[in-house]
Order: C-alpha cells, then sequence, then structure tokens
C-alpha cells in the first residue's frame, strides 16, 4: 500500500509539473516594433523586432500595393514638358526566413519597386523613377500566424 501511495503521489507530482510547464513553453509571437521606409533605389524596406518566439526559423511574407511614376529627365536633368511619363499599379511582395535568437528576430524585409515595363524615353533622355508610394502594406510570419499593418508610405525622387 506504501509503495502504491508513492507512486501516486510521484505521478501526481509529474502530471502538475508538466501542466504547469506547457504555459511556459508556448510561442506567443507579437511583433515588438515595425517600421517602413522608401531606400534610394524606390524599394519599400519594412524593418521589424518580433518577440515571444521559439527556437528555430521563423517565415515572413511581406506585401503591399505599389504605384510607380517613371519619367524621362533629359541631359539638362529637367522634365520636358511633354507627356513622356508613365505611372503604373501593381503588387510587389517579399519573403524571407530568419533565426530566432533567444525567441527574438530583429530583420528587415524589401519589395519593389514595380518595373516601368515597357515605358521607353527618347534619344538624349534618361528612365527615372520619379515617385514610389506604398499602401496596404502587411508583413506576416507565416510560422506562427501573426500579421500586422504598416503605415503607408511614399518618396519622390524628381517633381514632375
Amino acid at each position: 500500500m506504501k509503495v502504491i501511495k508513492s507512486v501516486l503521489v510521484a505521478f501526481f507530482a509529474l502530471a502538475v509539473a508538466v501542466v504547469m510547464a506547457s504555459p511556459a513553453s508556448a510561442v506567443a509571437a507579437k511583433f515588438h516594433s515595425v517600421s517602413a521606409s522608401v531606400n534610394n533605389s524606390g524599394a519599400l524596406v519594412v524593418s521589424f523586432d518580433e518577440r515571444g518566439l521559439g527556437n528555430g526559423n521563423i517565415d515572413y511574407l511581406l506585401a503591399a500595393d505599389s504605384v510607380a511614376m517613371y519619367a524621362c529627365i533629359n541631359g539638362g536633368g529637367n522634365h520636358p514638358q511633354a507627356a513622356n511619363k508613365e505611372t503604373v499599379n501593381g503588387d510587389v511582395s517579399a519573403a524571407g526566413s530568419f533565426e530566432s535568437r533567444n525567441g527574438r528576430v530583429q530583420a528587415s524585409l524589401s519589395a519593389g519597386p514595380i518595373s516601368a515595363g515597357a515605358f521607353t524615353c527618347p534619344g538624349g533622355q534618361r528612365l527615372v523613377l520619379a515617385s514610389v508610394s506604398y499602401s496596404n502594406i502587411m508583413l506576416t510570419d507565416t510560422t506562427n500566424g501573426t500579421s500586422t499593418s504598416v503605415p503607408d508610405i511614399s518618396r519622390v525622387f524628381f517633381a514632375v
């Protein structure tokens, strides 16, 4: 009887330890901070800090709507008053996988800009990205199913 009682006490203690340990090991992924910028080539750059992660690689997806205006600039650095500019719309996205360190990922993803497509400039002029804007920006941790929206952002390179 004494052995059975000792086994039951040990079993109960083990069960309590397992139940108490489960919440501590649960993943509670949450974006601590997220910021966006547009780099010198017109790409959307989203930098983020996600915490509450387990160990291992965490997969991310960045997606946004984009509008880019391309224009032709002459040798004097001016945009002629002709109709030689083109606005293009489209979706941009990027994916990445980053290793969680101590339950945290600090990283950046870049996407865009969308291409000018078949738009070309006449001789003596060069094609430039005049402006770009990104909206409906969403960053998703696809490993843990956590998402965050990022404020819209834009940048003007040439006033046309």
